[in-house]
């Protein structure tokens, strides 16, 4: 299944993309896409539903993040061993966790705000693992017994706040807009192979980011029970696992920071597309 979440912010409303691609109304199914209804018996009963018994929403209607109720929005750094080889950094031993501020969620297309000072603005294609059922201290073979499924995420990065203000990373991850999440979240019994799926990030239409998780130091299994080692996960939470080669921090001979007026497009193989235009801090 595809699941969405549509309207304005703030007021999004749960919905399911038909087999003709049109948004259906899950309102009277579900009370939005989060928490219990991220369960396996909630998705059971959405699974269930006659879609053609469902209101169509109007096309063009704005998709807000895929999942809602968010409250832990953990991130995985330097996951991808040719994204590691590109930034010159060496190959972790363990994962590198740190947060991203949950209030920083937004949706797939909406515009990615430039913080105030910000000087060094990048962009981040990731496959996101979104938790269907509480999760602590997992074994490794239950490990995406917990998971309801997938969908893209932009780890949207202001790399001086990240690396040159000291500190942790969290400074340059979590600002304001700089996590969209969607189109939609797609259920983990579609994606056949999680550890074999295209990415690709442009700029202005120019090629940036060309990868594949198949590259993934930690796999998406792996970090899900890495993760519930140290702290207790809910439906609903989410974890951004990483990046490919290709962001502006490892170009050559120079950076080509994300300015004002750029248009960011990134996709992963099955779990659609994002597009989002840059813009100034707006009070």
């Amino acid at each position: 299944m595809k699941l969405v979440r549509f309207g304005a912010p703030g007021r999004e409303k749960p919905g399911i993309i038909d087999k003709t691609g049109r948004i259906r109304d899950l309102s009277k199914v579900v009370p939005d896409i989060a928490g219990e209804a991220l369960s396996p018996k909630s998705l059971a009963k959405i699974a269930k539903t006659d879609l053609s018994k469902l209101p169509a929403v109007k096309a063009g209607t704005r998709l807000g993040p895929c999942v809602g109720g968010t409250r832990h929005f953990i991130a995985i750094g330097l996951n991808y061993a040719d994204h590691a080889a590109e930034t010159g950094a060496p190959i972790p031993k363990e994962p590198i966790i740190f947060q991203k501020a949950p209030n920083c969620i937004v949706g797939p297309d909406d515009d990615t705000m430039i913080p105030k000072g910000s000087t060094k603005l990048d962009w981040e294609c990731e496959i996101a693992i979104v938790i269907g059922s509480r999760a602590r201290y997992l074994s490794k073979k239950d490990a995406l017994d917990v998971v309801a499924g997938y969908c893209i995420c932009n780890d949207v990065s202001e790399r001086q706040f990240q690396i040159e203000r000291g500190g942790q990373w969290t400074k340059g991850k979590g600002c304001e807009t700089f996590g969209p999440l969607g189109p939609w979240l797609v259920t983990k019994d579609e994606i056949a192979n999680v550890q074999k799926l295209d990415m690709w990030t442009d700029v202005n239409g120019e090629k940036r980011q060309r990868g594949n998780t198949k590259t993934m130091i930690f796999s998406v299994a792996h970090i899900v029970w890495y993760c519930s080692q140290f702290f207790v996960m809910e439906p609903g939470d989410v974890i951004t696992t990483g990046t490919p080669p290709g962001v502006a921090l490892g170009m050559k001979p120079e950076p080509v920071w994300l300015k004002a007026g750029d248009v960011v497009t990134l996709g992963i193989e099955g779990l659609g597309e994002q597009k989002q235009k840059i813009v100034r801090f707006k009070n």
